[in-house]
């Protein structure tokens, strides 16, 4: 079989691209110009093929091991690969603090100048976490309006509870000073949304712990863990290192992950946690859920997009105003 190269491997955007893959007990390698992952049975070896110029993320979890060769094709993908424990968390190790990214130094360069022209200024940081924040809630609008499952589950974005909590959102969000009122207001919003959530799922007793081992917390890990994939992703595409968050704080160097992943958990995550859950459904039922949700609702477009208008913000405005 004829040997790719890198450009060709490249030839679907990032923010196109459909599959992210959680692998455990298998051996992951290169064979004849191919990634693929061999599963070990008693009867027979099983080699099963990864898509790699159609793959964002690769989690590997217990009982993996990769090929040196394999992590050189799927550098040249530029596919992201995390190293964690069982169901995708927690995350052990990467490079960026998150995830091992691929070396490649021909990227764009004017995200990243973007972001610094705003990044130490106080004020402006601050503007651009509000931006996050209300980019958030209308994501979550979009999806909870146009997803009939959702509906049907009870999600409805024009109930009078999530109205109530997105009036005081607003207010707080619109009126804060700096980040960590911000990061208040946001917890007070996520603790209104995990009781709808619970409410609309007849989940009882329901409290937010990441090292529980109910079904619905497990998700929601699980879930996270598969956002934060999507998220440093895009960052590594555009160029923009961890380090430099706007919401989490400068002392985290993940912490943009997390912005960023913010984005969709709310909207997406949330509340397919608590529908697989009160369903009793497998880890991998509900991977398979949540990224088809990713893919139909277009999660990772839409954090580009968002990326894209925050880094170019001061860009735009000063040739509006030429």
């Amino acid at each position: 079989m004829e040997n790719f190269s890198p450009s060709d491997l490249k030839a679907i955007l990032h923010s196109k691209r459909a599959n992210i893959y959680y692998l455990e007990y298998c051996r992951i390698m290169q064979k004849d110009g191919r990634v693929l992952y061999l599963t070990e049975s008693t009867k027979e070896n099983l080699y099963f093929n990864i898509p790699i110029a159609n793959t964002t993320v690769i989690l590997l979890g217990n009982g993996t091991s990769i090929t040196q060769a394999a992590m050189r094709m799927l550098a040249q993908a530029g596919v992201l690969v995390g190293f964690s424990g069982g169901g995708a968390t927690p995350l052990y190790m990467g490079c960026e603090i998150e995830w091992m990214t691929p070396q490649s130094e021909y990227r764009p360069t004017e995200y990243l100048q973007g972001w610094m022209k705003f990044w130490f200024d106080d004020a402006k940081r601050l503007t651009a976490a509000k931006a996050f924040q209300q980019a958030r809630i209308s994501f979550l609008q979009k999806v909870w309006q146009k997803d009939r499952d959702l509906k049907n589950e009870g999600f409805d974005f024009n109930s009078e509870q999530i109205q109530s909590a997105l009036d005081t959102f607003h207010t707080r969000t619109g009126a804060a000073k700096k980040q960590s009122e911000l990061l208040l207001t946001e917890a007070q919003l996520t603790k209104a949304l995990y009781k709808f959530a619970a409410n609309s799922t007849n989940t009882t007793n329901f409290t937010r712990q990441h090292q529980s081992t109910d079904l619905a917390n497990d998700f929601l890990n699980h879930g996270n863990y598969l956002a934060y994939g999507l998220a440093a992703s895009c960052l590594w595409v555009l160029g923009i290192p961890h380090g430099f968050a706007v919401m989490h704080g400068k002392t985290r160097r993940g912490a943009l992950v997390f912005d960023i992943a913010d984005l969709i958990k709310d909207g997406l995550v949330l509340p397919w946690a608590f529908i697989c859950a009160k369903e009793n459904a497998t880890e991998q039922e509900f991977r398979q859920q949540i990224l088809q949700a990713f893919t139909d609702h277009k999660a990772l477009d839409f954090m580009f997009d968002t990326v894209k208008s925050i880094a170019l913000a001061d860009e735009l405005g000063a040739d509006e105003n030429a």
